[in-house]
């Protein structure tokens, strides 16, 4: 017989609700609403006077080519980091879920470098590829490569998808394992009785029941990459060299709090709001079809 909770009051439920509400409210809806009046403001640098302007600092702004460069970097830097975070989470999980001597300290060793915060894990990988004082920079430079992230775009481009895929590593692998425990056994056992081998009974089998789980760090890991990096970049490249790892959340902060222009930064703020709500959308439409519950 199905248990259901009764409230002796009407307003009980509401007032559970409330703290959740007034947070979304406040720290949500209240500065995206102030994001989009302030879009449409020319403002001093300290935010003294102000002047309706309308779209025009949407006009000015797909004027620029760096924001069209910064549209470019954030959509490879998205891309192989979401790629290269899912597949090492998914291989590391894959291999943990194994009966192994000592599997629950691998685990929890696992997991450990998520609780880092990203300007400390920019910070990490940094001092561990610093063209000169880096502890690894040392052998790639024995291996006759000119290790420059500091000069290189392409080297400075690595070392971000790098330490930001290590960061995003330990959450995704904390739910591909859950999935994967949360697999019946006696399938997997049932597909080995019948002759499938341990390539096919993934692809078969595990695979489309992680589906689930693997959409939701689809979405997760576009939000990450799009919003979650900005202290990785601040902390590894700040944006260079010559603008070249500078990503579409960067460049509102870079134009907003380093270039005094506050209304060009919260229109590109409104439009990074837009591009994830759509790309969440897309998902939901169309990727979610393919997920089996």
């Amino acid at each position: 017989m199905e248990k259901r909770a009764f409230f002796s009051s009407k307003i009980l439920p509401y007032a559970l609700l409330l703290p959740q509400l007034a947070i979304t409210v406040i720290f949500f809806y209240l500065p995206a609403s102030q994001a989009v009046w302030q879009s449409f403001l020319l403002e001093d640098a300290f935010g003294l006077s102000s002047e309706f302007v309308g779209f025009e600092n949407y006009r000015l702004l797909f004027q620029q080519p760096e924001y069209y460069r910064a549209m470019v970097t954030t959509l490879v830097f998205s891309s192989s980091v979401a790629i290269l975070s899912l597949s090492c989470a998914l291989l590391l999980a894959t291999q943990a879920d194994k009966q192994l001597r000592g599997g629950e300290g691998y685990k929890t060793l696992l997991i450990w470098p998520y609780a880092v915060a990203p300007a400390i894990a920019g910070v990490l990988w940094i001092f561990m590829f610093h063209p000169t004082l880096g502890t690894l920079s040392r052998p790639i430079k024995a291996m006759g490569i000119d290790w420059s992230p500091m000069l290189n775009a392409k080297h400075a481009m690595i070392l971000l998808v790098l330490s930001a895929t290590w960061k995003q590593i330990s959450y995704n692998f904390l739910f591909f394992l859950a999935g994967l425990q949360a697999i019946p056994k006696s399938v997997i056992e049932a597909a080995a009785i019948d002759g499938s081998g341990p390539v096919r009974r993934f692809w078969t089998i595990v695979f489309p029941l992680l589906s689930p789980t693997t959409f939701f760090l689809i979405v997760v890991n576009i939000v990450y990459v799009f919003f979650d990096t900005f202290g990785i970049i601040d902390a590894v490249t700040g944006g260079g060299p010559a603008g070249q790892t500078t990503t579409l959340v960067y460049k509102v902060y870079a134009d907003g709090r380093l270039g005094g222009d506050l209304g060009g930064s919260a229109a590109q703020s409104v439009i990074l709001m837009i591009i994830v709500i759509a790309l969440t959308a897309v998902q939901f439409r169309y990727v979610e079809r393919k997920v089996q519950y």
